[in-house]
Order: structure tokens, then C-alpha cells, then sequence
């Protein structure tokens, strides 16, 4: 299975543990990949209820419908399916596969894996720029980013960033992408126009994860060993907040409208919910073992989290942050992703917690 090693910041002796991704070989993990279980594929003709979790350990995709939080089908991925997303239209969804170095490209119409791609050396993250015309991927074994066409499904170029990148996230007008480098303690910033690194941002220990804000005037990054999230301001290029959080924060993600961020905590088996106007932590959800992706519907009104240490998701409702679902899923659960908010009704200048003290509560919006 890919296992993850904390480092520490400081001298002195340190543990080791599940952090630092290293993909593990050998016939165990051959053997677990060799003849999944394909459940039958239901009729997905409205992609857009459906969320996507990458199930590392059993080479596999799963596909779970918000709408009843049932699996509804498993599509069979490449070797350590680890990072999801899901095209801004719902028409595709692109898993990263760490141990084979591909991007599996799913059709959400037929449920199947219509074309394969190679990138860099043990691909995690992966996002579509807003326009659906490229996937950035970060390639963590190659310290690069690898550019997909989406219209081709080939790389057109190779950006190189830190060491170790991690997470990826654009910006609402896709300008700019945030990546994480969990090597160098900072976040690249690729102008998009170019294929370029413009910036290079020191943060906290550890950045994992990465999330833009639905305005985009922020990005929240979950630094790993710091225990904490480093809020950047987009105008300045520069950390302003630093908010503590659980321990091990590893994935991130903003609701529809800005007012909230969660947070997931690996070794702490929580989600930390954030309001992102006090930059203050106000709730923590226990969730299941290893918590590492989270995805936030459309409509803002359910949180899933893929618990990789208990090979299920749990369902957040958002209304009152309480657990209302556990869904089974395949082994090793990482990414997880469903159709971003890019196609919400909400405008940017309607969402409250993207505008400075305008944070007030819009009757019937979710937050």
C-alpha cells in the first residue's frame, strides 16, 4: 500500500509512520490487485449526484450516489488509484495511479476507463482547470506537474516545482494553479498561461493538501507536520493566518459559498471545520481511520471523507457537521472528488466568505 512518514522538523529521534508516500511492492500488493470484485455497473446518465473515491489498495474506483449514499458501482483503475477529480461539466473523472505512473480517464456516462495516460514517476493529485480544457497532475517521484490536454488526453508539457508535490487546485478563473511541495515546505505557483512557475510561497511543515477559495482570494494548504493550515492571501503571495487544526491535516476543502473549510486530520480520525471568516476552528467531526480526502457537493449540503485506514467514506452533513452516512468502499480509500462548484449558481460576489466582513447567513443558500 503507499504509506506516508512523518518528518520532523526539528533534531532528535522521530517515528515513523504511515505519511511520506512510499508504495510498497511484492506479491501482497500484486495479489490484491490481480482480480478485484467489479460490482455491476448501474445506468449513470446524470453524472452529477455521483462522487468518485480512489481506492489505493484494491486498484479500483468507486462510485457512490449523493443522493442515497449507496456504491453504486466499482470500476477497475490502475495500479494505487490515489488522487480523483471530476471535470467541471461531470462528463469525466481522472484518477491518478501512483505504482503504474498513469491518469485513468472515466467516462461518468458508461462508468469505463476510456483512456490511459502516462505521466511522471508516482502521480498523486490531480484537478481540471475550470474551462475543462487541461488536468494539471503532480508527479511526487518526479518533483514535476504534468499537463494534460483534455481534448487528446496527452501531456503537452512538464512543469518542474519543488520536491515532493502533493496537492494541486486552480483558481476560479484558472490563471494560476497552487501546488504543494511536501519536501521544500512550500507552494508553487504555475502561471497557467505559460506553463511557468511565477512564485514560490514558503509555508508551514509538511504541505499536503490544497484548496482555492470559491472567490479566490485565498488558498488554504494543510501542513502535515505542523498541525495547522496556512491561510495565503492571493493579492500579497504571502501567508497571512496560520489555523491549528488536528493532527496530521492532509486533505482540504472549501463549501460552495467560502463561509467553511474541512479539513482532514490522519492520525486524528476528525475533520476540522473551519470558519473562514474568524479563521477559527468551531467544529471537529469524528469520521473514520485515516481521513485523507474530502469533497464538498454542489449544493454544499454533504461532506464525504475517505477514511483510508477503515476502507469506507463518511457522509458529513453540513447543516449540523454530524456524520449521517458510513458508505463501504475498496481498500486503502485516498481521493475523492465529485463536480466542483465551478458550475454552482452561486456567483463569486454572492458568496460571503470570499468578501471580508460581508459573512451574513443567505436564507435557503448552503454555506
Amino acid at each position: 500500500m503507499i504509506k506516508r512518514k512523518r518528518r520532523h522538523a526539528g533534531p532528535g529521534p522521530g517515528k515513523s509512520r504511515p505519511w511520506v508516500r512510499v508504495l510498497a511492492t511484492g506479491p501482497a500488493l500484486l495479489a490484491g490487485l490481480a482480480a478485484p470484485a467489479i460490482a455491476p455497473l448501474q445506468a449513470l446518465a446524470d453524472p452529477s449526484p455521483n462522487v468518485y473515491v480512489a481506492n489505493e489498495g484494491s486498484g479500483t474506483v468507486s462510485v457512490i450516489d449523493s443522493g442515497t449514499n449507496a456504491a453504486t458501482a466499482t470500476i477497475l483503475a490502475g495500479l494505487g488509484p490515489a488522487g480523483m477529480a471530476v471535470s467541471p461539466d461531470g462528463t469525466h473523472a481522472y484518477d491518478t495511479n501512483y505504482s503504474s505512473g498513469t491518469v485513468s480517464v472515466i467516462s461518468t456516462a458508461t462508468g469505463k476507463v476510456i483512456a490511459t495516460i502516462p505521466v511522471g514517476t508516482h502521480p498523486i493529485g490531480v484537478a481540471v482547470s475550470p474551462d475543462g480544457a487541461r488536468a494539471y497532475v503532480t508527479d511526487t517521484g518526479s518533483g514535476t506537474v504534468s499537463v494534460i490536454r483534455t481534448a487528446t488526453d496527452k501531456v503537452t508539457a512538464t512543469i518542474p516545482v519543488g520536491t515532493t508535490p502533493y496537492g494541486v487546485a486552480f483558481t476560479p478563473d484558472g490563471a494560476r494553479a497552487y501546488v504543494t511541495n511536501e519536501g521544500s515546505d512550500t507552494v508553487s505557483v504555475i502561471g497557467t498561461a505559460t506553463d511557468t512557475v511565477i512564485a514560490t510561497i514558503p509555508v508551514s511543515a509538511y504541505p499536503i493538501g490544497v484548496a482555492v477559495a470559491p472567490c479566490g482570494r485565498y488558498a488554504y494548504v494543510a501542513d502535515g507536520n505542523s498541525n495547522d493550515v496556512s491561510v495565503i492571501s492571493m493579492a500579497t503571495g504571502k501567508v497571512i493566518a496560520t489555523i491549528p487544526v488536528g493532527t496530521d491535516p492532509a486533505g482540504v476543502a472549501f463549501s460552495p459559498r467560502g463561509t467553511r473549510a474541512y479539513v482532514t486530520n490522519y492520525l486524528s480520525g476528525t475533520v476540522s471545520v473551519i470558519n473562514t471568516l474568524t479563521k477559527t476552528v468551531t467544529t471537529t467531526v469524528a469520521v473514520g481511520s485515516s481521513p485523507v480526502g474530502v469533497a464538498v457537493t454542489q449544493d454544499g449540503t454533504q461532506a464525504y471523507v475517505a477514511n483510508a485506514g477503515s476502507a469506507n467514506v463518511s457522509v458529513i452533513g453540513t447543516a449540523a457537521n454530524k456524520v449521517i452516512a458510513t458508505i463501504p468502499v475498496g481498500t486503502t480509500p485516498y481521493g475523492v472528488a465529485t463536480i466542483p462548484a465551478t458550475r454552482h449558481r452561486y456567483r463569486h460576489h454572492h458568496r460571503p466568505g470570499c468578501h471580508g466582513g460581508h459573512h451574513r447567513r443567505h436564507h435557503g443558500r448552503p454555506a
